[in-house]
């Protein structure tokens, strides 16, 4: 496989944050000339054999998926990780552990909220979420849309879920040593989602681009839903000079809020090696 292929290896169904189920996804992405697919939910990998199963009927290549919360240098960075064995015991018990701090986050969430004259919250976002263990700040956005308090989930996140707004809760994740780990223990690749999104100084960034090798990590997100044309090229950079691997990907959550749907991003620069490369006796 070359870097001239139709892979998307980031994106979220209803097992997560997403508001498709994974059949879906997988009728979506093949719709949209997808060759190689994985579905990544956040912090769960229950809608694993769902995505290989439908990739297959679709005529799609597939790979397991699943995006890992970690907490560095006191901010959220996302970790993909790709080609592991889902059912790898200590994999499962560290996705779990980490799920396990988001129900009492979402009663704090809920409770900042009713503050500024929002109330009900958390059984409002309830009702958008498939998984109870996984309710996140992207339920509550769609709820405050239903509800009026907002006209679109970006307005929602602007005034009222980042940091120092009245619904914002930090959550302490895994630590990244332990997310590559689980990832790579079974001949998984891990990779740093969508870099562009992090609010780091140079040196933060390059500490964790550091330890994210140190620890085992192979991989970048390059072309991704978030980042702009310019950061396309910067993270080329990144992955030359670190020595990693370039992945692609959505990270599309839903028709009516992704920027970015399925397939639809620029292929990877021709120079770098493409995460799936480090992949293929992974690839279902």
């Amino acid at each position: 496989m070359t870097s001239i292929l139709n892979a998307d290896l980031h994106c979220h169904s209803v097992v997560s944050d997403g508001t498709l189920t994974p059949e879906q996804l997988a009728a979506r992405a093949s719709a949209n000339g997808v060759e190689l697919w994985a579905l990544t939910d956040h912090d769960e990998v229950g809608g694993q054999q769902r995505a290989a199963a439908a990739a297959k009927a679709h005529g799609m290549k597939y790979l397991t998926g699943a995006e890992i919360s970690v907490t560095f240098a006191n901010e959220t960075v996302h970790i993909v990780g790709l080609g592991f064995d889902a059912n790898n015991p200590p994999m499962r018990q560290g996705l779990e552990a980490t799920r396990g701090g988001r129900g009492q986050r979402a009663m704090e969430m809920a409770a900042g909220l009713a503050a500024v004259g929002i109330p009900n919250a958390y059984e409002g976002a309830l009702k958008f979420v498939g998984n109870p263990e996984l309710i996140s700040r992207t339920h509550f956005a769609r709820f405050l849309v239903e509800s009026g308090a907002c006209t679109d989930t970006y307005e929602v996140f602007r005034k009222y879920l980042t940091e120092g707004k009245p619904g914002y809760v930090p959550h302490r994740w895994a630590a990244l040593k332990d997310a590559v780990g689980w990832i790579t223990q079974t001949g998984g690749i891990a990779v740093i989602a969508h870099p562009g999104r992090y609010k780091f100084t140079a040196n933060e960034e390059y500490a964790l681009f550091s330890e994210f090798k140190a620890h085992g990590g192979r991989g970048v997100e390059v072309v991704t839903g978030s980042h702009t044309v310019a950061e396309y090229t910067e993270y080329a950079d990144v992955a030359r000079e670190f020595g990693l691997a370039a992945s692609r990907g959505s990270d599309f959550h839903s028709p009516l809020e992704s920027h970015t749907d399925l397939g639809t991003l620029p292929y990877l620069p021709k120079d770098l090696t493409p995460v799936w490369e480090l992949l293929a006796d992974r690839i279902q």
